[in-house]
């Protein structure tokens, strides 16, 4: 006989409480339940339930037995479940943390066509410009630029994003142009007021070493797009991702505030929950936004 169908046989009659229950539960007859439950304990060598006329318990053995046969058999079903699901179109609710700058730019005007080509998916997108625990608020996944922190979460590289410091031609012919990382103490810088280290820019020089500079500035604040557009009006030095600034860049409407520094290339990821089997619904979004970026960055936005 099946090992699987004696071991849903007599786990059925545990949950059941009975023989009778446990053939209504699987459709079949009771002394086909009887029969499967009898050749399991002939094969295992060991009596696993205890026959009265009134009930049917499960021996100090079969207990123990029952506790993994019905681990097995949950595995089992979800194991049926995962091939059922792989093969049915993407559906249902897709909950995404982004962050605002890259959610606003990239990710709001081509959802569109994502939601046409899966009309069985509904989107709820949220932007903030924090770390979010995925699991543990709900969402399904997140896209995140930088580098990653180490968790158990599993990432696909997307793209790449430059990261430099821009002003306006305008702010440098009236304040002069830094030549140098300490000139930028004379400055008018325009903060995140986000970043975990306050209104502090850590930078690479030409000699590959790390540099913070301190300043006040002008304006802080949390949003990457108000920040470009300070830039734009000739308030201040702005350091922002190329998927921000380059279109302007192409139009001259800013510049490298200091060219020869080396450039910071950053990362741009999707991140998920951990496991064997990746849903549906995010599977399609991730592959919508790997073709829909194959040619982007890191400086080509």
């Amino acid at each position: 006989m099946d090992r699987l169908t004696e071991m849903e046989a007599f786990a059925t009659v545990v949950d059941q409480g009975g023989f009778t229950d446990a053939a209504k539960k699987m459709g079949i007859s009771k002394s086909a339940v009887s029969k499967h439950v009898s050749s399991l304990e002939a094969r295992l060598g060991a009596r696993l339930l205890n026959r009265t006329t009134r009930r049917v318990s499960p021996t100090e053995i079969g207990l123990a037995y029952y506790d993994r046969a019905r681990r097995v058999l949950n595995d089992a079903g979800e194991a049926d479940a995962l091939v059922t699901s792989m093969q049915s179109a993407p559906s249902g609710l897709l909950r995404i943390s982004v962050a605002t700058d890259f959610g606003v730019n990239l990710l709001s005007p081509i959802l569109g066509d994502f939601l046409l080509e899966y009309p069985d998916i509904t989107v709820n997108m949220v932007l903030n410009n924090r770390y979010v625990e995925l699991i543990s608020e709900g969402f399904d996944m997140a896209i995140r630029v930088g580098e990653l922190e180490d968790s158990s979460l599993r990432a696909r590289k997307l793209t790449e994003t430059t990261k430099r410091m821009i002003g306006s031609p305008a702010y440098f012919q009236k304040y002069g142009r830094p030549l140098k990382i300490d000139d930028l103490n004379e400055h008018k810088l325009l903060h995140y007021s986000n970043q975990a280290n306050g209104n502090v820019w850590k930078i690479t020089a030409p000699s590959g070493e790390k540099r913070q500079v301190r300043s006040n500035g002008w304006l802080t604040v949390n949003d990457g797009q108000s920040l470009l557009n300070a830039a734009l009006a000739g308030l201040g030095i702005a350091c922002l991702p190329s998927f921000l600034y380059a279109d302007a860049m192409r139009q001259g409407q800013i510049e490298e505030a200091i060219p020869g520094l080396p450039v910071e290339v950053l990362g741009i990821y999707a991140v998920y929950p951990p496991g064997r089997f990746t849903q549906p619904k995010v599977r399609a979004f991730i592959d919508f936004l790997a073709r829909r970026f194959i040619d982007k960055g890191p400086d080509n936005w």
